[in-house]
């Protein structure tokens, strides 16, 4: 069962990804889908706040791939400018057990369909608002969606 949560703000976006971060275990591989803009690698800074990430965190569309240093690390890939088999390339070959994965751009490789854990939607309906869809993964994942603040 699908579930979702709309924020107003970046810091809003930032907030769902901090409680995410609460609660994320090493080995979870998160697939993040969303158009450009619709706040896929804010939910990211989010998540790496709450792991106690202290360097910058920005979208690696460029390079592919960083890894952040904190409570646990944080493999975060983005394959927006893969296409077929150029996503084994990134070093993604599986993911890292002691690591929480996270992947922009999930459909670029359909490998990691069955290798991610969870999966969340991310939707533009405004300039500032942005809809967070739970589609699949743990219950204490489920339940960030759950219990975050409604509209």
């Amino acid at each position: 069962m699908t579930t979702s949560v709309s924020t107003a703000s970046v810091d809003e976006t930032r907030e769902v990804g901090r409680r995410l971060g609460l609660v994320v275990e090493a080995g979870d591989v998160i697939a993040l889908e969303g158009e450009l803009g619709t706040g896929k690698t804010e939910l990211v800074k989010g998540i790496a706040e709450a792991l106690g990430v202290t360097s910058g965190v920005h979208s690696p569309t460029f390079v592919l791939h960083h890894r952040y240093r904190g409570r646990l690390p944080i493999e975060h890939y983005d394959l927006y400018r893969l296409e077929g088999l150029a996503w084994v390339d990134t070093g993604l070959d599986e993911p890292a057990p002691e690591a929480v994965t996270v992947i922009e751009w999930p459909e670029r490789a359909a490998v990691l369909d069955d290798w991610a854990t969870t999966r969340i939607r991310l939707t533009a309906p405004g300039p500032t608002r942005r809809r967070l869809t739970f589609i699949r993964g743990p219950e204490r994942i489920r339940a960030v969606f759950e219990h975050a603040p409604r509209d």
